[in-house]
């Protein structure tokens, strides 16, 4: 008799980590690749961060910690709230998580239960709609497009056809970069508390943006769960750390449920990550690196054949529409690897009704990946 599996594996892959492989297995073929695929900062991790870990791992460090984190670190992110965006924060609100997969995790078992209805933009970040579906909760999608600059709207929760229990919402977004106005931000948190649902604002971009803010949920009330992380602003991607700000009545389960599943964030990671809040200069020094990069596709790109973008705010995303190019952006983004030695991310994975006319291109390396991307797919004859 054949042994039982799960169906909650059966989901869809990340398919930026599969054009990743396909990326790395052209190199070890004997190729390059100029890495447009992944949101990863070619920033490096700040040098006081790293100096702290050396000095951390010459000591007897502890093993595990509290599941919410150390409370200095916990301290210093309620810190930087209120110095960089003027939001009081309690810390024994703010639970440190393993990156901020971790903490979407939490936040979906915590807020949701199996049936549960959750809403979110489409295209979107595809670790959303894939976890909350291993965990039995329904997914409704809001197509979103230039119309709306790409972000949801309250005319949409509207006019959904069946009650909500959720809503997700990511400001500047992956993978279009938009960035969502405080005035519209705030029409759908009234809304949300208004109707009984729970906000989740994915905040991972905040710090990332071009001539806009990005505006915190924590701007609006407390009763949305807020999500960030060390990996894009802060640039630490392989230190998996994040962190949540947690409403009251959710604490209790998100530690619970942290103890359980994850005992405790990385140690390491913790103690070293309290230095990088003292090197904000260079990490806004960075994001001007980024300015340079978005500014090099912008201008080149039209000329290669890629002209109609999403409203770039911030993150460091363009998602083009690519329609009159191709009508299979998966086979579109491999021919484009094969042939120029380019990665992008076809548009399915982030949306897979309509993403087959668009692909993600990410200006997160450095400017002259950006500026050789460009004068390759000039000379690319598809």
């Amino acid at each position: 008799m054949a042994l039982k599996s799960s169906r909650r594996g059966e989901i869809s892959p990340f398919i930026v980590m599969e054009m990743l492989r396909f990326a790395n297995q052209r190199v070890a073929d004997g190729g390059d690749v100029l890495h447009l695929e992944l949101g990863e900062p070619s920033a490096p991790t700040p040098g006081l961060v790293v100096e702290r870990a050396h000095e951390l791992l010459d000591k007897n460090l502890p093993g595990y910690t509290e599941s919410l984190g150390i409370p200095p670190l916990r301290e210093r992110i309620a810190a930087y709230y209120q110095a960089r965006e003027g939001i009081a924060v309690a810390p024994g609100r703010i639970a440190v998580t393993t990156g901020s997969s971790g903490a979407f995790v939490l936040a979906f078992l915590a807020a949701f239960d199996v049936g549960d209805r959750v809403a979110l933009a489409m295209p979107g970040y595809p670790a959303y709609r894939n976890i909350l579906t291993a965990l039995g909760v329904e997914t409704v999608a809001l197509p979103v497009g230039a119309e709306t600059r790409f972000q949801p709207t309250v005319e949409m929760l509207e006019k959904v056809d069946a009650p909500l229990d959720g809503l997700i919402i990511a400001s500047p977004s992956n993978p279009t970069g938009t960035v969502l106005p405080a005035e519209e931000f705030r029409a759908i948190a009234d809304h949300c508390r208004d109707q009984g649902i729970r906000l989740v604002s994915d905040e991972i971009y905040h710090g990332i943006t071009f001539g806009t803010d990005a505006v915190s949920a924590l701007s609006f009330g407390d009763e949305a769960i807020v999500i960030n992380s060390f990996s894009k602003y802060f640039a630490m991607p392989g230190w998996r750390l994040g962190w949540m700000v947690v409403p009251d009545d959710l604490l209790r389960a998100v530690e619970s449920l942290s103890q359980n599943l994850f005992i405790s964030p990385p140690c390491l990671s913790q103690n070293a990550a309290m230095s990088v809040f003292d090197c904000i200069g260079e990490l806004d020094a960075s994001v001007a690196t980024y300015a340079r990069n978005r500014e090099i596709l912008l201008d080149g790109l039209p000329g290669a054949g890629f002209d109609r973008m999403a409203p770039s705010d911030g993150a460091f995303y363009l998602y083009a529409d690519v329609s009159e190019l191709t009508n299979d952006s998966h086979d579109f983004c491999h021919r484009m690897l094969a042939e120029t030695g380019v990665a992008t991310t076809p548009g399915t994975d982030f949306d897979p009704v309509s993403g087959h006319r668009a692909i993600r291109l990410s200006f997160a390396g450095p400017a002259a990946a950006m500026e050789e991307a460009v004068a390759r797919l000039k000379c690319w004859k598809r």
